[in-house]
């Protein structure tokens, strides 16, 4: 970490994607001092274009937190390279977070805005594809592999679901059952009624030829033709560095993943820290995610104007008293 000290600032946001980057905006264009301390490991870095943001659509992830770092900098908001590794402290005392590097950062507030990481299945060349033709949301690349061969890695109850939404997007779906996936029978009927291929047997590898995806390959068996892959991933907040607040991730109730619990503000069960994006809401596309950074900023925003007036108020009150014991005093004599 560098270029920081021992000031307090207003807010101190941790994650620098797009609910970070816009809850920074949203605070700087309130007159308040901010900072955002990122690690840099963005879940979206491997994918080629942003979809569903309107009037970005297409841009490069990294180009999108580019402008975003810049626009919020032009409200004096801070942004910091470095991994958060512990946090400590209370509205009352203020926040600390402690980065990797041993540099401390301090504030009266703070928001987590740190994101997913995703866990693929151990399949060889699973990794090295994810976010070109090895996808997991339709609605955030669906049309770029229209119309294309299309195989759905099972990989859990939700993977026939993944299969069927595939289907809006090419006629050319397979569900690899992968050993993890029994459909029931209406489920089948399902599948067939859509005319998607169930395949059966574990799936060994991916078939990757001339920096493209050809195929997936069964364990003692044929090879199956394909364009694209769709793995459902586990999720996994990034939270470790909050453990010392209390805050802990819980199991998402479909089973694929945890999260971090807020109310609908964004509001975590520690006073004073907020969470917004992925890291509280796992469906969340970037769009969404900005929003959701928007709206903690305000909320924030709105608990620190609280806290001020409150403050102005005994302060008023006091002066108020002081003036009258003086006048009393006066007149007394």
């Amino acid at each position: 970490m560098t270029n920081h000290n021992s000031s307090i600032s207003d807010v101190l946001i941790i994650g620098g994607g797009a609910a970070g980057l816009s809850a920074a905006q949203m605070l700087g264009r309130s007159r308040r001092s901010v900072v955002v301390l990122d690690s840099g490991e963005p879940r979206n870095a491997p994918a080629q274009g942003v979809h569903g943001f309107l009037s970005r659509d297409g841009v490069r992830p990294a180009e999108l937190l580019e402008t975003g770092r810049a626009e919020a900098r032009q409200y004096g908001v801070r942004t910091i390279q470095g991994e958060a590794v512990a946090a400590a402290g209370s509205v009352a005392e203020g926040f600390t977070v402690t980065a990797a590097d041993g540099g401390v950062l301090r504030a009266k507030r703070l928001l987590i805005t740190t994101g997913l990481v995703d866990e693929l299945p151990g399949i060889p060349g699973l990794g090295e594809r994810w976010g070109r033709d090895v996808l997991h949301c339709p609605f955030c690349h669906g049309w770029e592999v229209r119309d294309q061969g299309i195989g759905v890695l099972g990989n859990g109850p939700w993977s026939v679901h993944q299969a069927l939404l595939f289907r809006q997007w090419s006629a050319n779906i397979t569900l690899f059952l992968n050993e993890l996936v029994l459909p029931s029978a209406e489920e089948l009927e399902q599948l067939a009624a859509r005319g998607i291929k169930v395949v059966a047997g574990a799936v060994e590898s991916l078939r990757v030829e001339q920096d493209r995806l050809r195929g997936v390959a069964l364990a003692g068996g044929p090879e199956v033709a394909v364009d694209a892959v769709v793995a459902g991933a586990q999720v996994r907040a990034r939270l470790d560095a909050f453990a010392g607040l209390g805050l802990k991730p819980e199991p998402h109730p479909m089973g694929i993943g945890d999260f971090l619990a807020t109310d609908a503000d964004g509001a975590t069960a520690v006073p004073g820290v907020w969470a917004a994006g992925n890291v509280t809401d796992m469906r969340a596309q970037v769009l969404a995610s900005a929003a959701a950074g928007a709206w903690a900023a305000v909320v924030i925003n709105n608990h620190l104007m609280a806290e001020e007036m409150a403050a102005d108020l005994s302060a008023y009150r006091q002066t108020l008293m002081l003036n009258d014991a003086g006048i009393r005093a006066g007149v007394s004599q």
